[in-house]
């Protein structure tokens, strides 16, 4: 059945026009504009509450920072004094450029193949109502779980989340969750496999400040900012008497990537990547300025000595010309990751049950940044893993975009999780 004027297509269930109830929730999710910069984060917390009455589960609001609410439902287990399952998703999503877009980023249109178009179908709404739909379809069927889970839904992740989850781990709110185990989001897999994701790398953002002689447009002039940043690889004949800063760059992320393209046991997250992502400088076209400056998006894995990293940085500032120094806009320093031993009775619960299901785990380390990483670095394991496999990665993409029975798929395969999640054996831990 093709799309009607309001995106509604044909499927199975007793929601909108005959589809699975679940997808038209989905649905109705994704059209909220929680987009930034201005998300309305106001009607993803009336979306949420009415869903917490539907399920009779109390729902707890924190305001950690102005305008920003962590929203926490729970499902109180038959043992509440045992550590908890944490099942967390976030509510924003980053904006769109709607002029590359086939719909509307948020009329969540369904095509004739059953593929779902919005912004957040895959980062992360599609997880946010899995988790939501598990848990309703449980407590139906009268399940006792004996741990007692917690929804989370925080506020600011695709911003960095200084105004979400990073704040809140720090505050007692959470202390008092007494979590043992989170699962957050992961990424879609292209094949048969589904990716989970047990660390990730480290953003650093650092801008490199570069001195240099000013002058006149129209003279030549030694020694300028922009010369301490040119990559003479491109021009080859103007080359300084010194090594420029770029050079270094360059020739290091050469080295990476020929490292990646020839072996078949790294992927992406377990290399270092740098990115040039902004240039400063200049107030005239006839005025060569007294200082430029560059940024870099830097992802560097858990595996990496972070130390001597910066001791490289510096040596490349020292080698690039006098005066070269540099800040940090963001310097993310933990490298704790998950155990994905089948020792691990939390990863042991996961796999197992994964492998019970007949699907393959293809276990890596996150390449961009997640909330994950606040949570791992209190001490506590998380598992990134969206259940979405024959899916092209499309977070922050154009026409991004999932097909309703891969979502679907996915609350059957996070109804087993929660339920072997839940009861793990306390005396695992200890905990009687």
């Amino acid at each position: 059945m093709l799309p009607d004027k309001d995106g509604v297509g044909g499927g199975g269930g007793q929601g909108t026009m005959g589809e699975d109830s679940s997808v038209t929730l989905f649905r109705e999710y994704l059209r909220l504009r929680t987009v930034h910069p201005e998300p309305d984060y106001d009607a993803a917390l009336r979306f949420l509450d009415g869903i917490a009455e539907e399920l009779g589960l109390p729902i707890k609001k924190i305001e950690v920072c102005p305008g920003r609410v962590v929203s926490v439902m729970t499902w109180e287990g038959t043992n509440p004094s045992l550590k908890t399952i944490l099942l967390n998703s976030h509510t924003d999503v980053v904006p769109v450029y709607q002029e590359h877009w086939k719909y509307d980023a948020f009329a969540a249109v369904k095509d004739s193949e059953g593929n779902i178009f919005a912004r957040g179908t895959q980062d992360m709404k599609s997880v946010t109502i899995q988790y939501i739909e598990a848990v309703r379809r449980l407590k139906a069927e009268g399940k006792k779980l004996m741990r007692t889970i917690h929804l989370m839904f925080v506020p600011d992740e695709e911003v960095g989340g200084h105004k979400g989850m990073e704040t809140f781990v720090k505050l007692p709110e959470f202390q008092e969750l007494n979590i043992g185990f989170a699962l957050d989001e992961g990424l879609a897999n292209p094949g048969e496999a589904f990716t989970v994701f047990y660390g990730e790398r480290n953003p650093w953002w650092i801008t490199v400040r570069c001195p240099g002689n000013p002058g006149h447009g129209s003279r030549f002039v030694e020694n300028t900012a922009a010369e301490k940043l040119r990559d003479d690889r491109v021009n080859p004949a103007t080359r300084g008497s010194h090594d420029d800063f770029k050079v270094h760059v360059c020739d290091f992320c050469s080295r990476v990537c020929h490292r990646l393209n020839t072996s078949e046991c790294f992927t992406l997250g377990d290399v270092t990547t740098v990115n040039m992502t902004m240039v400063k400088g200049g107030v005239a076209y006839n005025v060569i300025p007294a200082e430029m400056d560059v940024s870099f998006d830097l992802r560097i894995p858990p595996t990496v000595n972070l130390q001597e990293f910066e001791e490289q940085i510096k040596q490349w500032c020292k080698e690039a010309g006098e005066g070269i120094t540099y800040d940090f806009a963001q310097k993310h320093m933990n490298q704790n990751m998950t155990s994905t031993d089948e020792s691990d009775p939390w990863w042991n619960a996961f796999s197992t049950t994964c492998k019970a299901m007949n699907m393959t785990l293809e276990k890596e380390i996150f390449p961009a940044a997640t909330d994950s990483r606040f949570i791992r670095a209190v001490g506590l394991p998380a598992i990134g893993f969206s259940p979405m496999n024959r899916t092209p990665i499309l977070l922050h993409d154009h026409n991004e975009f999932l097909n309703e029975q891969v979502f679907l798929k996915g609350i059957q395969v996070y109804e087993r999780l929660v339920v072997a999640l839940a009861n793990v054996p306390a005396m695992t831990f200890g905990e009687i």
